[in-house]
């Protein structure tokens, strides 16, 4: 009997939250990665924070990549085994990992040696600009790490594995919060390494979750395998992998342009708004991972389904994750109304960035509930398979409505336009994403 076979059985609202749940706390865990890295550089000066935020960018790029071609190679094992045909989900993760090992090799030289240029067209702050490099030359060394890291957790997310997952992300996280302290500011037998001890301390806490996925691939069995009588060139795998994956890594991407370009128009008025949001982005990680947590849960199931021909059930699953998205964006909401301050508080010291931090975060939370829609739309477009218009809704989201928009009203209200700019276009965006699941899955 296939070992997947609980993902066309199952009720519906039990299986998603049994896989989703893990999946949460993982998102969680990553986010934190971010901010305890931020929480402790912020420490040092608010010239340190800018250097992160300024470097963050590239790294999002980075994980980009290696997120949006494990998105495909999860679209590839998932529908494969729910079509019953075992042997072209292994060779679909096996092309899968020769191809994510190039893409980490090429990725680690050229952040390093693109990084000084990088930050030279943010800044002219010579203090500024020794933090990124120094903290971008170890973090970026990881990439490789970082891009097998989410090969396997792909992997194991196609095939049901999502505790897995959740145990060798908490593994690092634990690793990267004890590590901090320690390598920053140089405790007992640890040399003193500022922000590049931070980066050490993250980049040592993503070999330790690499090592719990391999010795979790060579010591149980799994419904899928890699392997040498795998790695034939299929082309038409080949091509599903990057169908798939392209656009995913483009939707992953995209939040990198937007930041970019919102950094340009922001430093134009003060450096404080550049910091407030790189505040932001560190913030909302928390609430939009664990969304997209569940919708990491969502794909293998509905990519299962729809494989299985099961396609009451995948509209099921589409309706019960959009709810479940919807009450975590509800809440984020709330707490930035509530709590902008204390939220702002922990990341920058100067009363005027504090100042400028609650009212962006109030601003920007009126497009929360709807990004619920696109959010989940795009996840299960990917889990269809179906990633060029999944990528559509992406382009809406972070180049096509919100960069126009914010450049026309930065230049009515000021640097406040842009934190306007977010509610609005989330707004188009999620009316964009109805429109085109339903024309798109045709469900």
């Amino acid at each position: 009997m296939n070992s997947n076979q609980f993902m066309k059985e199952r009720p519906v609202l039990p299986l998603l939250t049994s896989m989703a749940l893990p999946m949460v706390i993982s998102m969680a865990v990553n986010a934190l990665y971010n901010i305890i890295d931020s929480y402790f550089v912020a420490q040092i000066s608010e010239e340190a924070l800018t250097a992160l935020s300024l470097v963050y960018p590239v790294q999002n790029l980075i994980n980009a990549i290696a997120i949006g071609f494990g998105v495909g190679v999860n679209a590839v094992i998932a529908f494969h085994l729910g079509a019953g045909d075992g042997r072209s989900a292994n060779v679909g993760a096996t092309l899968g990992l020769v191809c994510s090992a190039l893409h980490g090799v090429v990725m680690t030289a050229a952040s390093i040696a693109v990084m000084p240029f990088f930050l030279g067209c943010f800044t002219e702050d010579e203090t500024v600009l020794g933090y990124g490099v120094q903290y971008a030359a170890i973090a970026f060394a990881f990439s490789l790490i970082i891009v097998l890291n989410l090969f396997f957790e792909k992997v194991l997310q196609a095939v049901g594995r999502m505790k897995t997952t959740m145990a060798a992300l908490l593994c690092g996280f634990v690793s990267n919060i004890v590590l901090d302290p320690l390598l920053i500011w140089g405790i007992g037998v640890f040399p003193r390494m500022g922000v590049a001890g931070a980066a050490l301390a993250t980049g040592i806490g993503q070999l330790l979750t690499l090592a719990v996925y391999l010795a979790v691939y060579a010591t149980q069995k799994l419904p899928v395998a890699v392997g040498r009588d795998y790695l034939v060139p299929d082309r038409k795998i080949l091509k599903k992998l990057y169908a798939v994956g392209v656009p995913a890594i483009l939707n992953q991407a995209l939040p990198s342009l937007l930041i970019t370009a919102l950094n340009g128009i922001l430093s134009a008025y003060a450096q404080a708004y550049v910091v407030v949001l790189g505040v932001y982005y560190k913030l909302q990680t928390f609430l939009y991972l664990p969304a997209n947590g569940i919708v990491q849960g969502l794909r293998p199931l509905i990519g299962y389904n729809y494989g299985a021909g099961e396609y009451g059930r995948v509209k099921q699953l589409y309706r019960t994750t959009l709810c479940m998205n919807a009450a975590i964006m509800a809440a984020g909401t709330a707490v930035c109304l509530l709590a902008s301050g204390p939220l702002m508080g922990l990341f920058a010291e100067a009363p005027e960035t504090v100042q400028i931090g609650q009212k962006a975060l109030r601003i920007i939370c009126a497009g929360f509930l709807a990004s619920a829609v696109s959010v989940t739309t795009s996840g299960a477009l990917e889990g269809l398979g179906k990633g060029a218009q999944s990528l559509v809704i992406s382009l809406l989201r972070y180049v096509v409505v919100i960069l126009p928009v914010a450049f026309v009203l930065c230049r009515l209200w000021g640097p406040e336009g842009v934190w306007h700019a977010f509610w609005v276009t989330e707004l188009v965006a999620a009316v964009a994403a109805a429109l085109v699941y339903r024309k798109t899955a045709g469900l």
